[in-house]
């Protein structure tokens, strides 16, 4: 390798850093950013001249994200762990440690495939620990502040019952498999983007601004390391995290192991597990368990001493199409699905310890780039342990599978977007699309329909009671036919879902906005755009200009609610439920002036307001709820138990106030 191609090496795995630490994003594999790392290790083996500060093999992260809270530097270096690929690279490490020292032990624990978190407890008054600050890596020895967010996932607990006056703790935050599909099954509704997998989605969710945010989306953690503690608890490794364990704190799953051919089963135990986990796994860590000897057994200042990473090779079957599954979407959206059998077997293709048969082809240009058809032979391997994916073509089809021009349910013709590899089909009557989007509608975060699920509403749409969602609020005037039906099941069954059809039209018209599943208006949208009109109709009524005034409304959600709004169709349905009952009035909410002007940050947990309360009252007296502290902040109102912000107030000088003097300003 020349110098100028060791360059050019740095900046492409640079580059992929870049998206993996601070983007919350990859556009290539862990094996293939691996790979990378393997060549540019060599290379500075062989020329270690060509070794600089900023080199990736000496970085450990990203960089501490400004935007997304407070610097911090950290007590302890949040460093990474050398990787191994090889099982003779792990006999060899421990050997290695044995010579030195025979009675050592180690741990062998899950690599979860999320990102690192450090948490700080300080004891209170009430004898207990308590979470003062939590920490993500950043580039190791500088991470930013995400104490809010750590605060709403349950595992980072925040106190612990023990007699220690401080304690340091790192672990993985991650998100489940469960946490990761229900976000994008609402991503999916909402006709929104899709997050990758589930490390990118937990890395952007913990790094949200909006801490409610945070909460919904469902993170976990396990704790997989004492930074600072207590000699019980630091003495040994394994030793320290039972008793975190028996203070239940979340920690990782390990095995104690005294030899080489122990040390192996687990990983091959550990590699065993990862089809039945909720969560993905990149590896298997070991550890000296004692560790006051780590120090002895140094792997360069990225990496922390003591220990190492067996990342797994990526598990491959050849597969051969055999079908290619078309389906409409709630968004109208044309989806492709492959299904395929091994070509070794002739069964479903064994992953991870999973029967996978089918796989998501993404779009037409992915199928063209891959030469999918039926017949053709392809390597699948699971992506993040979880996610059956194509990697490659191992022999052609005879014919490159293309779309149709017409939509397979209705036969509307399928129009491609404009800039993008989607193909939707355009008829809002189409019944694959009428479907989910009247169960939608009648979800909880819109019109909150209780009982009507999508198993019903599709029964009522082949059953010829729903041709629209405006044909709900006139499935009472045909009582006696869905008896007849029973479709809804006897009278009473029947009775209580017409009741909550009933019950649902005095919901608020953000609710209703949100239910018609305009394009990019999802709940969050809906409620911002609804605070600016008197109604439903004042917002189909106004102009391009208008949309844009509006706070994180951009153009192409502007263009979504012009063109569903332009339509006479869904003009008339609106009307249709106006007719008969649904609200599309706001209600109306005295305001004043007397916090017009001032930006108001509240943290901590107040004596009688609840955090959305006390925003509604700000917002009502013309004040703005802002989630963090900067110098555009005019106070602070500060609860039980505030941490970080005040903190960052007083460092600023603002001023900082209670309940009481916050409820006195708006009498």
């Amino acid at each position: 390798m020349t110098y100028q191609e060791y360059r050019a090496l740095c900046e492409k795995i640079d580059f992929h850093m870049h998206e993996y630490y601070d983007l919350n994003a990859s556009s290539i594999t862990d094996m293939e950013y691996d790979l990378l790392m393997m060549d540019l290790k060599q290379a500075e083996k062989e020329h270690p001249e060509w070794v600089s500060a900023d080199s990736p093999s000496q970085k450990i992260g990203g960089v501490a994200m400004r935007e997304a809270g407070v610097k911090v530097t950290h007590n302890v270096p949040m460093l990474s762990i050398e990787d191994v690929f090889t099982k003779e690279e792990v006999t060899a490490w421990v050997d290695k440690v044995h010579e030195l020292h025979p009675e050592c032990t180690f741990s062998v624990e899950t690599k979860v495939d999320g990102l690192s978190l450090t948490l700080r407890y300080e004891t209170r008054e009430d004898g207990k620990l308590h979470l003062t600050l939590a920490e993500t890596r950043g580039d190791g020895l500088v991470g930013e502040d995400v104490t809010t967010n750590a605060l709403v996932i349950p595992d980072c607990r925040q106190t612990i019952d023990a007699p220690y006056e401080s304690l340091e703790l790192r672990g993985e935050v991650y998100m489940s498999h469960e946490a990761f599909e229900a976000y994008n099954a609402r991503q999916e509704a909402e006709g929104k983007k899709t997050a990758a997998n589930p490390r990118n989605l937990a890395a952007g969710t913990l790094r949200q601004l909006d801490s409610s945010v945070t909460k919904e989306r469902g993170l976990r953690m396990f704790v997989f390391n004492v930074q600072q503690g207590p000699g019980e608890l630091t003495r040994s490794h394994t030793e320290g995290l039972e008793k975190l364990e028996s203070l239940g704190v979340p920690v990782v799953t390990r095995f104690v192991c005294s030899t080489g051919e122990e040390v192996l089963e687990a990983i091959d135990r550990i590699a065993d597990m990862r089809g039945s986990l909720d969560y993905d796994l990149d590896g298997a860590v070991v550890k000296i368990d004692q560790v006051a000897v780590r120090e002895e057994f140094p792997a360069g200042t990225k990496y922390s001493s003591g220990h190492i990473a067996y990342k797994y090779p990526p598990e491959e079957r050849v597969v051969v199409m055999d079908e290619i599954l078309l389906d409409v979407g709630r968004t109208g959206k044309l989806t492709f699905t492959g299904v395929f059998h091994d070509r070794e077997t002739g069964k479903p293709a064994r992953l991870c310890g999973t029967n996978v048969s089918r796989a998501t082809l993404h779009n037409q240009d992915y199928i063209n780039e891959m030469q999918i058809g039926v017949g053709g032979a392809y390597r699948l391997f699971k992506s993040g342990e979880i996610i059956p994916k194509l990697s490659g073509m191992v022999s052609p089809p005879p014919l490159v599978f293309r779309a149709p021009e017409t939509c397979p349910v209705c036969g509307a013709l399928l129009v491609r977007e404009e800039d993008t590899a989607d193909i939707r089909c355009e008829n809002g009557l189409c019944p694959a699309q009428l479907s989910r989007t009247v169960a939608y509608f009648a979800s909880l975060d819109c019109m909150n329909i209780v009982g009507l699920g999508e198993t019903l509403v599709d029964a009522l749409v082949k059953g010829g009671f729903i041709r629209g969602y405006e044909d709900i609020y006139k499935l009472k005037d045909r009582r006696e036919e869905l008896l007849a039906s029973g479709i809804l099941g006897k009278e009473k069954n029947t009775d209580k879902i017409l009741g909550a059809i009933e019950a649902s039209k005095s919901r608020e018209p953000d609710k209703l906005l949100c239910g018609l599943g305009i394009r990019n208006v999802g709940r969050t949208t809906a409620g911002t755009i609804m605070k600016h009109f008197a109604s439903l109709e004042d917002l189909m009524a106004a102009s391009r200009e208008t949309l844009l005034e509006l706070d994180d409304i951009g153009d192409t959600t502007a263009g979504c609610l012009l063109d569903f709004f332009a339509d006479e169709r869904n003009r008339e349905a609106i009307r249709s439920m106006k007719e008969r009952g649904v609200n599309t009035l706001m209600p109306r909410k005295e305001t004043t002036d007397k916090l017009s002007g001032l930006t108001i940050v509240v943290t901590g947990t107040l004596p009688t307001l609840g955090r959305k309360e006390v925003q509604e009252l700000i917002e009502k007296h013309g004040g703005k709820c802002a989630g963090s502290v900067s110098k555009k902040t005019s106070f602070l109102v500060a609860g039980e138990a505030a941490g970080s912000k005040l903190t960052r107030a007083r460092e600023l000088g603002i001023p900082v106030m209670n309940e009481a003097e916050l409820l006195k300003m708006v009498e």
